[in-house]
């Protein structure tokens, strides 16, 4: 799906959500059958006939009656899931999200403009910024492209997400705060939040009604920056956003109570457009290994990231940046959207600001200057602990596979990220000789504010194909067929999902209906069958394709013995970023990518091979 953001466009940005249809409730036995289907590969003959009974049961049973009532709920909203999905996937979370379920992404810009430089820093962070900026303003005159998958309209509420969004820590469930409006809806907070070593600092973006340009943004940050390097460093209060959130909420709410001017400065943060992030540490990166400025931009000093905001934009003191955000209140490619269109801006300039030098006499950024006390000081000092001792066990790769890429693959005629989930299978496979239950995330966006569905990628037809190419007596021509009807299945369900016929999605609801009802969980949701296939967020691998442009993102896995596993694919090239957890000695990131990275080559093979 190729994607242009077009300045001038026809179209306003949000003109056609509400015509957008609403998200369908597929039939009950649609999804129970694809959800047998996806469970064989784990399972015995024996247990298999059991879960078969299991579902029978469920389907001319309680699953009926669930079923009528989530068809009842979804008549009376546009999206039944969109509610019951955010709280459930993310704001119900206990954990630390800031470290489990944040996104984040390195910049490309070392591949061309901007290579890694010491006392760049500023220069760039100001360029980059300004490019930012006026995407928020394109997107308050509703003048970014309406994105679109082959003729359908997509939803776009999720641009709404990117500027002045905020998670609120709440004691059993947080909540976002979203103060985004359009030039048609009313005023927008116009002002962006700066961290630098412990300290925070806020400044206006308008001024006297025009934006802010490169060289002010310059003199803003260099103010920032000479200050926190010639003066004592600040408390570090935003690593308090990396703590267990009713900690978190717990902890904000002592610090409202020790001084309510806190709480005006904690909804400056919230309110602010973005954080802008000065991180003193220098990752290496070149373009084949992103991993360092990758891992830092995940995991880096949490003092200098608010992690509860929808977007920080990070910039190290060598000029190399990362985006790191909230993952809540939107999916990565509203995101890759917008940094897409900055990078476009950035090359088109080549990395320079050719515009006017001259500087406004503007009012210098004020500091956020926060009342806290021996508790807090020494609870950001635990929290740090905690977060160092956590992220540390962190193995990440962020390695680019460059012997081919979408050119070649679609060349075969195969669907570029098929092929990649497919050789992510089989690698599995070889590392660890069982098959693995593999999340990947389909977007339905073709209906009002839908997010995402869950593709199945570990299918029955992967892995004969996984088995045929470990097995020495199995033909090429074997491999080849079988390697044809896994793609094939593969392809099927990414466009089922896409169009609302996925089932994963479909069974949370039927649970949420039984939980709301206060009855007793149904036997399909307790059976080993559910959470050895993957369910109830039980994925072994937590997978995305991350698009087909040089922006690329990564997450962390989804379970302690899991992978995440993040791609973007380029015409020469395939971007993968490969996390697990160290504690955890069946699983190696580093291992698992290389011999991804050998699948590739080994599919490839057996495409020329058959043409032979």
């Amino acid at each position: 799906m190729e994607k242009q953001v077009l300045e001038s466009s026809e179209e306003r940005t949000f003109q056609y959500q509400d015509s957008l249809p609403s998200l369908p409730v597929p039939p009950l036995e649609e999804s129970l059958s694809k959800y047998l289907d996806a469970v064989k590969p784990f399972l015995n003959q024996e247990e298999y006939q059991r879960t078969e009974d299991i579902v029978k049961k469920f389907e001319n049973g309680i699953g009926k009656e669930l079923h009528q009532k989530l068809l009842e709920r979804a008549k009376t909203r546009r999206n039944w899931l969109e509610d019951w999905w955010l709280n459930v996937a993310y704001l119900d979370l206990r954990i630390a999200t800031q470290i489990h379920c944040n996104m984040g992404g390195p910049g490309p810009f070392i591949e061309h403009c901007w290579p890694a430089k010491e006392g760049t820093q500023i220069e760039r962070a100001s360029i980059n910024l300004w490019h930012i900026l006026k995407f928020w303003d394109l997107l308050r005159a509703e003048k970014v492209a309406i994105e679109r998958s082959r003729d359908d309209v997509l939803d776009m509420n999720q641009f709404r997400m990117l500027f002045c969004t905020c998670k609120i820590p709440g004691v059993t469930r947080d909540s976002i705060s979203n103060y985004f409006k359009t030039e048609s809806e009313g005023e927008c907070p116009s002002h962006l939040i700066v961290l630098c070593r412990g300290r925070v600092f806020a400044f206006d973006t308008i001024h006297e009604g025009n934006m802010v340009t490169p060289p002010e943004i310059f003199r803003q940050l260099t103010y920032i920056q000479k200050r926190c390097h010639s003066e004592p460093d600040g408390p570090g209060l935003a690593a308090l956003t990396s703590n267990e959130r009713t900690k978190w909420a717990e902890l904000r709410e002592y610090l409202i109570n020790l001084d309510p001017k806190n709480l005006t400065l904690l909804e400056k943060i919230q309110r602010s457009l973005f954080v802008v992030c000065l991180d003193d540490s220098s990752p290496h990166a070149t373009p084949e290994d992103y991993t360092e400025v990758t891992r830092l931009g995940l995991t880096g000093d949490p003092t200098v990231r608010w992690g509860d905001k929808s977007y920080n934009s990070i910039f190290f003191s060598n000029g190399t940046c990362s985006a790191f955000c909230d993952h809540s209140p939107f999916d990565a490619m509203a995101l890759i959207t917008m940094l897409a269109y900055a990078e476009k801006k950035i090359l088109e300039n080549e990395g320079k600001w050719k515009g006017s030098d001259k500087v406004r006499d503007i009012p210098w950024p004020e500091e956020l200057v926060f009342t806290v006390d021996q508790k807090i000081i020494s609870e950001i000092g635990r929290t740090k602990e905690l977060y160092y001792e956590k992220v540390s066990d962190l193995q990440l790769v962020n390695y680019a596979f460059t012997s081919f890429g979408k050119a070649l693959i679609r060349k075969k005629k195969l669907h570029p990220d098929t092929f990649v989930q497919l050789a992510l299978q089989l690698a599995y496979y070889k590392c660890h000789g069982r098959p693995g239950c593999c999340y990947e995330t389909a977007m339905t966006r073709r209906f009002y504010h839908g997010r995402t569905e869950t593709v199945r990628s570990c299918t029955m037809e992967a892995v004969e194909w996984c088995k045929s190419m470990l097995d020495p007596s199995s033909s090429t021509y074997e491999r080849l067929q079988l390697m044809h009807k896994a793609f094939a299945k593969h392809n099927k369900m990414r466009k089922d999902c896409e169009n609302g016929k996925g089932f994963d999605r479909h069974l949370l609801g039927l649970l949420l209906i039984a939980q709301e009802q206060g009855l007793p969980v149904p036997e399909l949701y307790v059976d080993n069958a559910f959470t050895a296939s993957g369910g109830g967020g039980n994925f072994v691998l937590s997978t995305s394709l991350t698009g087909y442009s040089r922006l690329s993102g990564s997450a962390l896995p989804m379970v302690q013995h899991g992978y995440g596993f993040f791609y973007s694919i380029r015409d020469d090239r395939i971007l993968v970023a490969c996390s697990s957890w160290k504690s955890c000695p069946e699983t190696d990131a580093e291992v698992l990518c290389r011999t991804a990275f050998q699948c590739f080559q080994d599919m490839l093979q057996l495409t020329v091979a058959a043409q032979l």
